[in-house]
């Protein structure tokens, strides 16, 4: 077949929520029954019809598939799922005779309903997207279910658009799945390749009769290595994969993303195969400087699309640099092409919508300036360097202000750092310092507490956002965040909760809190991601040295313990997870700004011990998130991130009680770096995935107090108490009861009050029946 040509410029995706989250207020309508399936398939028609004219008025080409088809309704993983008709055994009843799935089935998928638990959530690669996990079986039927894919290409074609559809490669797909529940030991969803590639083969030969001129397959799986199959079992398989897909017809020609690093030994393999363009993320990978003549040989044949304009993060950057690393590909192939590195998914739609950045706006380029970027090189690419001089110029001269503005660089700051020492970094030993503890809290087997937040009132946001505007006196407001404290306080009372949380009504999200508070911090107006189905959240921008000018928690924490005598939880965000959930500076290295960030963390502990705060959680879901794909960079990540984490901590008296938490966190395979931390009580992820932690838990011999979770908070089911005493009774035969609590998953900010207080009662319920009988005291 011909090959078409693929376009200069092109991007891997875009944000698909909507510039003012139209689709998370349609999907939550439509999940509220406020609205119907018909109305919310308007509503996302309407902003994919909006997506492309917009992507088309920043200067990717209406006709020549440089605008991609990324919407989703939830997320991409579950998208191709459904589209390959891996539907877990337990959701086969919403699946229509010619193998469909509506709207409301597919989110049940997603969400859960009744006893039917959602799928599994995790992170995706080393981003702040969270996926849904596949479940396969050996017997899975795969079947192909193409209507959403084409009726996207359809749609668009209707509107005068030749776009390019995007779907997750069959490698990544099942490398990323997990074995159903009934799947034998040993089995590996990864063996089920070769029944999964006539489904694809389907759908390419559907999305071709529908008009696709090219499709997408992202295959981000090859550049892990962390997964856990056997890399030479990988390259086999993607080998066999694009072997069978670039020999089907007719099809549409195929373009394989690798995003979030470098594709190494890969890129020989994909090289040899019949596929027509190939994806390399220039920021965070690069090319091999060794290949095989043979390999050269091949690429010479392929386009090849250099991802130089970075799409994880929100940085101007050097257009300079990117130019010349997308024309070091000329070198491969006369065929290249320029795009982002990543999705751009995970940044903001546009810095137009931002007024309060100042100067700084000159710093940054969303989702919307990215593109004009790729367009900038795409010409670079066709006129020559002299055809761009003055942009590629402009770009230069904001990084050459950006150094030496003020606050970039702090002498106070790195002069405190210069000073640390050894002792800075550690307590008591865990062993000594446990029974300090003990004595002082007084804690029954199997205590029980709750993570964090507690959910938020649409009377609170209002009182916060009232506050924020400057509509609202201060005292009004304090009044109203300590009326809801008292009112989260008594409700933990009476359920009878053993260590308690202040709620954190006066938290609008646990890094955009403490952004607004440190020194080196922006904050966004509008600054939207998605973090996983329409959760979305507002990263801060960590741009300069990080210090704190005041006490950020200190007197929410000390009105909250003065109403109980129970002892109340002092709630941080660990330095690692505020750089997970920020866009943090790319001028110096990440394990410098962390300790930066620990050192006020530290001083927030001290201040909350002075007013008498016996427990102090220092939260890090995002410790393994952030863990590099490539091994050979993991361990000195590990060093100093654990590093950061005993930095802010180590400070703290041996009575003082310091938890930490961790989600999504695939908990064994960073094992030994939650041990280092020597948080005296850990907790953890783990309803959704079924307890399955405990197992990493009894390999481990882990001697610290660990608390994996027994309410999935991000479903909207309420557990029963049966099922919570499963949990606790499988967690129970790991782990010894002094060491073991009782916790739901995460923070319960985003549930209602409802639910909350249905699980919790039946948490509270079946703790007190595992402790009836195992004979301990409640």
């Amino acid at each position: 077949m011909s090959t078409p040509s693929f376009p200069t410029g092109t991007i891997l995706g875009y944000p698909r929520i909507g510039r003012r989250r139209e689709l998370k207020r349609a999907v939550e309508s439509f999940w509220a029954g406020r609205s119907s399936v018909a109305e919310l398939e308007e509503a996302a028609s309407a902003l994919r019809a909006a997506t492309r004219e917009r992507l088309a008025d920043l200067g990717l080409g209406r006709t020549d598939s440089a605008i991609p088809e990324t919407f989703s309704y939830y997320d991409q993983v579950l998208d191709a799922a459904v589209a390959v008709g891996a539907i877990p055994d337990r959701f086969s009843d919403l699946v229509d005779a010619d193998g469909e799935l509506d709207l409301a089935g597919y989110f049940t998928i997603a969400r859960g309903e009744g006893d039917r638990a959602p799928l599994e959530m995790t992170k995706w690669f080393d981003s702040n997207y969270h996926y849904l996990v596949p479940e396969i079986a050996p017997d899975t039927v795969f079947q192909p279910s193409a209507d959403r894919l084409v009726r996207a290409v359809e749609e668009a074609a209707d509107a005068g658009f030749t776009t390019r559809p995007v779907l997750v490669g069959p490698v990544t797909l099942l490398l990323l799945s997990k074995p159903s529940s009934s799947a034998p030991a040993g089995f590996r969803p990864i063996d089920r390749l070769a029944d999964l590639l006539p489904v694809y083969v389907e759908l390419l030969r559907r999305l071709h009769a529908a008009g696709a001129e090219w499709v997408q397959l992202d295959e981000p799986a090859l550049v892990n290595q962390s997964i856990e199959v056997d890399r030479s079992d990988q390259l086999t398989a993607l080998r066999q994969a694009y072997d069978v897909l670039g020999a089907a017809s007719p099809r549409p020609a195929i373009f394989v993303a690798a995003p979030y690093g470098s594709l190494g030994d890969a890129l020989d393999v994909l090289a040899a195969t019949p596929v027509e363009a190939i994806g390399l993320d220039l920021v965070r990978g690069s090319v091999p400087t060794d290949l095989a003549e043979a390999t050269r040989a091949r690429l010479a044949q392929k386009t090849l699309v250099g991802g130089v304009i970075d799409g994880h993060n929100v940085w101007r950057g050097d257009l300079a640099g990117a130019l010349d690393a997308v024309l070091s590909l000329a070198e491969l192939s006369s065929s290249v092409a320029v795009s982002t590195s990543t999705s751009l998914q995970h940044v903001p739609h546009t810095t137009e919508d931002e007024t309060g950045l100042g100067d700084r706006l000159d710093w940054l380029a969303f989702a919307d300036e990215k593109v004009q970027q790729v367009g900038v090189l795409a010409r670079g690419l066709r006129e020559g360097r002299a055809a761009v001089g003055a942009e590629l110029d402009a770009a230069s001269a904001a990084l050459d202000r950006r150094r030496v503005a003020p606050g970039v660089r702090d002498g106070a700051v790195r002069s405190r750092l210069q000073g640390l020492s050894g002792g800075d970094f550690s307590r008591m030993p865990y062993a000594d310092r446990a029974p300090v503890q003990d004595a002082e809290l007084e804690l029954p087997a199997l205590p029980t507490t709750t993570i964090g937040s507690f959910p938020q009132t649409a009377e609170i946001r209002r009182a916060r956002a009232a506050f924020a505007r400057g509509e609202a006196e201060e005292s009004h407001y304090v009044s109203e965040m300590r009326a809801e404290i008292r009112r989260v306080i008594d409700l933990q009372e009476q359920l009878g909760l053993d260590v308690l949380v202040h709620g954190e009504p006066e938290r609008n999200d646990m890094v955009q809190y403490f952004a607004e508070r440190l020194a080196g911090f922006d904050v966004t107006e509008n600054g939207w991601v998605q973090s996983y189905g329409s959760r979305c959240t507002r990263p801060s921008i960590l741009w300069g040295d990080v210090s704190r000018p005041a006490p950020m928690t200190v007197e929410w924490s000390r009105y909250a313990q003065s109403l109980t005598e129970k002892p109340v939880k002092g709630m941080l965000t660990g330095p690692v997870t505020i750089l997970a959930w920020s866009f943090v500076r790319d001028d110096q290295p990440l394990a410098e700004t962390a300790r930066q960030v620990a050192l006020a963390l530290r001083d927030e502990i001290g201040d909350l011990e002075a007013a008498g705060i016996r427990v102090i959680q220092v939260d890090e879901p995002a410790l393994r998130e952030l863990l590099p794909l490539e091994r050979d960079a993991q361990s000195d990540y590990l060093d100093w991130s654990v590093g950061a984490f005993r930095l802010a901590t180590g400070g703290a008296a041996s009575a003082t009680q310091i938890h930490t938490h961790l989600c999504y966190s695939e908990f064994g395979v960073i094992l030994d770096a939650v041990r280092a931390l020597d948080a005296d009580v850990t907790s953890i992820e783990a309803a959704r995935s079924r307890m399955d932690v405990v197992d990493d838990i009894a390999s481990s011999g882990f001697d610290h107090g660990i608390g994996p979770g027994v309410y999935d908070i991000h479903s909207p089911r309420v557990p029963s108490v049966d099922e919570v005493v499963e949990l606790i009774e499988r967690a129970s035969a790991v782990v010894p009861e002094r060491a073991l609590w009782i916790n739901p998953d995460c923070g319960l900010k985003t549930r209602g009050y409802d639910e909350t207080i249905a699980s919790l009662r039946n948490i509270i319920e079946a703790t007190r029946a595992v402790r009836d009988r195992a004979g301990v005291p409640s």
